[in-house]
């Protein structure tokens, strides 16, 4: 399980990085889900001697990867841009230093977003090539997290202006600029070939009636809620429900646990709950990795003892074998890049500190990416509603085996961009 421990540098990791470090071209690192996109940002980012920063388009994004938001680093304003809106800022002579720009979920950053920066890059550093001579490294999975488009005006404008809403359809990629793509192939997250070519049929939108049939097999009409099984939902009302049901079927004390927040710490990007709810007995994810090492960001345990001072969570390790864990209180920052002696350097602006816990009988499968599982329960309610949704859920588990399907899958669940399958078809084509 990758973030479980140590990971063994694979060569296609080991020529990603050296691509990386020593390259000149634009790069998009993407593959399937558990191919270990993460860990080689990460990686790259510890280990390069290029003056850089790690950008992420949402808060939550950023903290897990140690970086900042777009919006943040370049000063934009929550609203459609326009070029005229974009300035030489005060302290332009940060963005003269930066040689490398890494950009994490870049499945949701828009075209016109990609055209912002571009141009902002530009305006800044007095250059006018592409992206100001700063060169950009996109990781992400487009067929996961679709970007986020406002409202009515905004797809206008997008219809209008761009072939789709992603990143790889800004101007600047048409018109001067250019990517190539870094498939990572080899995935951690599963070992089963057969259920790896079924997440590959549905990533891709390559479903037949037999991937239906071996996915359905998984349904049954009574669901095993037992310990250490998590349901993912598309809805948010069907998560809370679930959680506030099994947390009121526990008849021990009920404890609160507020967070410590400090500094410029928005409640969009809170990492965990401001005010954990917690009884003996509740199912609960840690929401961050353990600095030492005994718990991952998505590791399920039960809360076995708990007081005003201290709860103690039982864990199923990777063997099998249960512990228990006095859970730590653990401190999330947000950072921001500032300019120093001609150097890129990055402070702490804001803290928040809790127990890194979350009542975790259900989640969305929204809050579920990134996240690896044993044994899921797939409820998707009326259907899912997002593109990559299905395969989004279906990919967190770690065996077909471990699935459980609420209702039977459809052909109308599974359903893919188009435009997304044909930009890596091209892609893979050069």
């Amino acid at each position: 399980m990758i973030g479980s421990g140590p990971l063994a540098l694979s060569s296609e990791h080991q020529e990603a990085l050296d691509l990386m470090e020593h390259g000149g071209d634009h790069l998009f690192v993407t593959g399937r889900a558990g191919t270990g996109k993460s860990t080689l940002l990460q990686l790259f980012a510890k280990t390069t001697s290029k003056k850089h920063v790690v950008l992420a388009p949402t808060g939550i994004a950023a903290l897990n990867v140690g970086g900042q938001t777009i919006h943040s680093f370049f000063g934009f304003p929550p609203k459609l841009l326009m070029r005229e809106d974009i300035q030489r800022r005060k302290n332009y002579r940060m963005f003269l230093n930066i040689e490398v720009i890494i950009i994490d979920e870049i499945s949701m950053v828009r075209a016109d977003m990609m055209d912002n920066i571009d141009w902002f890059l530009r305006v800044n550093r007095g250059t006018n090539v592409p992206f100001g001579g700063v060169r950009m490294i996109l990781f992400g999975d487009l067929f996961q997290l679709p970007p986020v488009v406002g409202n009515k005006m905004e797809a206008q404008y997008l219809v209008e202006r761009y072939d789709s809403p992603y990143f790889f359809s800004a101007l600047v990629w048409r018109n001067e600029a250019h990517f190539e793509m870094i498939e990572l192939q080899e995935v951690y997250r599963q070992d089963e070939r057969h259920f790896i070519n079924i997440l590959d049929s549905i990533r891709t939108n390559e479903v037949d009636e037999y991937v239906i049939m071996d996915l359905n097999e998984r349904h049954s009409e009574s669901i095993e809620e037992n310990e250490f099984i998590i349901t993912l939902s598309s809805r948010n009302a069907i998560v809370n429900e679930i959680n506030i049901r099994h947390l009121s079927e526990l008849f021990d004390e009920e404890y609160t646990y507020l967070a410590s927040v400090s500094g410029n710490f928005p409640p969009s990007s809170y990492p965990a709950e401001l005010a954990l709810k917690l009884k003996k007995g509740t199912q609960v994810m840690f929401v961050k990795n353990d600095p030492e090492k005994r718990f991952v960001n998505g590791t399920l345990g039960i809360v076995k003892a708990l007081s005003h001072e201290e709860i103690i969570v039982e864990i199923v390790g990777d063997d099998g074998m249960e512990s228990e864990i006095k859970v730590p209180k653990l401190v999330w920052e947000i950072q921001k890049y500032r300019h120093e002696e001609n150097q890129i350097k990055s402070e702490v602006v804001g803290s928040f500190e809790q127990y890194p816990l979350k009542m975790a009988w259900a989640i969305t499968i929204h809050k579920s990416q990134g996240k690896t599982f044993d044994n899921v329960i797939i409820d998707v309610g009326t259907g899912s509603f997002e593109y990559g949704q299905t395969y989004v859920a279906l990919s967190r588990c770690r065996s077909l085996e471990g699935i459980q399907l609420k209702r039977k899958i459809r052909p109308r669940d599974i359903f893919v961009d188009e435009k997304i399958v044909d930009f890596y078809q091209q892609k893979k084509r050069g």
